[in-house]
C-alpha cells in the first residue's frame, strides 16, 4: 500500500496519572492509510516540541520568513505548571490543530517527522503503573464539543527573561548565554532548570540565570508553609555554603520554601537551610531509580553563588534571611507543642473529672 500516513487524528480526552507523579496526557485516535486505527498517550510539552521541531523543518510555511505564507497552525505554549484546568480547556484547540495537522500538504502531513511522532510507542501499549498508586482518570472529550469551544485557551505568549551573567553548558542539552541575551522560557520546571530557546536555539537553563523584563520576580513564588510538606532525600548532598544542609539518601525532611532556583529551603528537625529540589521526592510516592534525567547534571546553581551579576533587579528583590527562616521555624513549632499540651491538658481534666 505504499508508505504509511495518517487519516486522521481524533482527540478522545485526556487522563490524569499518578504514577512517577501526577500529570496529564491526551489521548489520540490515529487512524492510519491502512485502515488500523490506534490509540496514542501524549503530554502537552511533548507536542509542544513536536511543533516547534516542525516549524523549523518548514520555516515559509511556519511563517518565519513571511507570516503571509502561515500555513502551520498556531499551538500555546506550556504553561508554567500545567493543571487540570488548563488541560481540559485546551482540548479544543489541540482537536483543532490535529483536523489542521492532518490537512496540510502531504510534504508536511506526511513526513516523518508526523509520523514517528503518532506511532504507537511501548508506553502506549504498556502504560507505566503500579498497584499501590491510584488508577489513571479519564475525562473524555464530548462528542459535542466543538459546539461549546468558547473556553479555548488562545496562543500564549512565551515570557521573555534576559541573562543576568554569562553561562557555560555543561551538556548537550543545555544551552549556553551572555549576559545580556533575551531567551524565550518555554518550561519552568520547579528544579530550577527551565528549557528555553534563544532564536534557533533551545536547551535548559539554570533559572538562577535569569530574569524576568518586567520586575522581580519572587511574586511567581508561594509563601514560606512552615507547616512544611513531608518529602524524602533521593540523593545525598553535602553542603558548600553556611546556609545549606549536608543530608544523607533516605533522610525525611520538610520543605518549607519552594524557590525559583530550584535550591527549597528544609526543615530536618529543628535546623532550617537550602537543599537541591531535585534531589527529594515527595513522601508516599514510590520511587523510581530515573525519577528526572535532570538529576544526572547536577543541581543547578544558586542565585546567591552567581558573580559579577548585572541584574536590573539585584536591588529590587526581596530575600528572606536564613535566620528568618530559622526564626519563624521554631515559632511555628513551639505554637504546635503548645497546642498539643493544651489539648492533653484539657483531656486530663475531663479523664479526672468523669
Amino acid at each position: 500500500m505504499g508508505d504509511a500516513f495518517i487519516r486522521h487524528i481524533e482527540l478522545l480526552g485526556y487522563e490524569k496519572r499518578f504514577f512517577p507523579s501526577q500529570h496529564y496526557v491526551y489521548m489520540f485516535l490515529v487512524k492510519w492509510n491502512d485502515l488500523s486505527e490506534k490509540v496514542v498517550y501524549r503530554r502537552f510539552t511533548e507536542i509542544y516540541e513536536f511543533h516547534k521541531a516542525l516549524k523549523e523543518m518548514f520555516p515559509i510555511e511556519s511563517g518565519d520568513i513571511n507570516i503571509e505564507n502561515r500555513i502551520i497552525p498556531h499551538l500555546p505554549a506550556p504553561k508554567w505548571f500545567d493543571g487540570q484546568r488548563s488541560t481540559e480547556n485546551r482540548q479544543g484547540t489541540l482537536a483543532e490543530y490535529c483536523h489542521a495537522l492532518v490537512n496540510l500538504p502531504h510534504k508536511i502531513s506526511r513526513c516523518l517527522h508526523v509520523i514517528n511522532f503518532f506511532k504507537v510507542r511501548h508506553d502506549d501499549m504498556n502504560p507505566v503503573t503500579d498497584s499501590q498508586i491510584k488508577k489513571p482518570e479519564v475525562f473524555l472529550l464530548p462528542k459535542d464539543s466543538k459546539k461549546n469551544l468558547t473556553d479555548i485557551t488562545g496562543p500564549i505568549v512565551l515570557q521573555t527573561y534576559r541573562a543576568i551573567a554569562d553561562y557555560e553548558k555543561g551538556s548537550t542539552s543545555e544551552m549556553a548565554l551572555k549576559a545580556g541575551d533575551m531567551v524565550d522560557v518555554v518550561e519552568k520546571n520547579e528544579n530550577g532548570w527551565w528549557f528555553c530557546q534563544l532564536k534557533n536555539k533551545r536547551g535548559w537553563v539554570p533559572a538562577a540565570y535569569l530574569e524576568p523584563m518586567d520586575g522581580p520576580d519572587e511574586s511567581e513564588e508561594l509563601e514560606p508553609n512552615y507547616a512544611g510538606e513531608a518529602y524524602t532525600v533521593q540523593k545525598s548532598y553535602t553542603a558548600v555554603e553556611e546556609d545549606e544542609l549536608t543530608l544523607k539518601e533516605g533522610d525525611t525532611i520538610e520543605v518549607i520554601h519552594k524557590l525559583l532556583d530550584g535550591w527549597w529551603v528544609i526543615r530536618k528537625d529543628e535546623t532550617t537551610g537550602y537543599y537541591p529540589s531535585m534531589y527529594l521526592q515527595k513522601a508516599g510516592e514510590v520511587n523510581t531509580s530515573v525519577k528526572s534525567q535532570l538529576r544526572n547534571r547536577g543541581a543547578p546553581p544558586r542565585r546567591s553563588t552567581i558573580r559579577n551579576v548585572k541584574s536590573i533587579h539585584k536591588q529590587g528583590r526581596k530575600r528572606i534571611s536564613q535566620e528568618t527562616y530559622r526564626r519563624n521555624s521554631r515559632k511555628y513549632i513551639q505554637n504546635q507543642r503548645n497546642m498539643r499540651a493544651n489539648s492533653q491538658n484539657k483531656a486530663n481534666v475531663i479523664s479526672k473529672s468523669q
